[in-house]
């Protein structure tokens, strides 16, 4: 017996210079992403080619997620994950 994938939503949002790694249907910096249940933030961020070094802040539905915990922090339906660069200025 063959098992089935399951698939669930979330909307994906990448803010500044990390808007140049969303494909090109996005609305402004967001994007409606299906992925397999059980996918976590690290899997996003590696799936988009993310650079950690611009990884620096990362958000699941507005809570920080740390990044030793990126890898082990599932996503469930409906979940807004946002990612935002190192943000200079002054």
């Amino acid at each position: 017996m063959r098992s089935v994938t399951k698939y669930m939503e979330i909307t994906f949002k990448l803010f500044a210079t990390l808007t140049d790694y969303l494909p090109t249907n996005r609305v402004d910096n967001a994007v409606r992403l299906q992925i397999k249940d059980g996918s976590t933030v690290q899997q996003i961020i590696d799936q988009f080619h993310l650079p950690e070094k611009l990884t620096h802040l990362v958000l699941v539905n507005g809570v920080y997620v740390d990044p030793a915990d990126r890898a082990s922090k599932v996503l469930t339906p409906d979940d807004v994950l946002a990612i935002w660069p190192p943000i200079a200025g002054g």
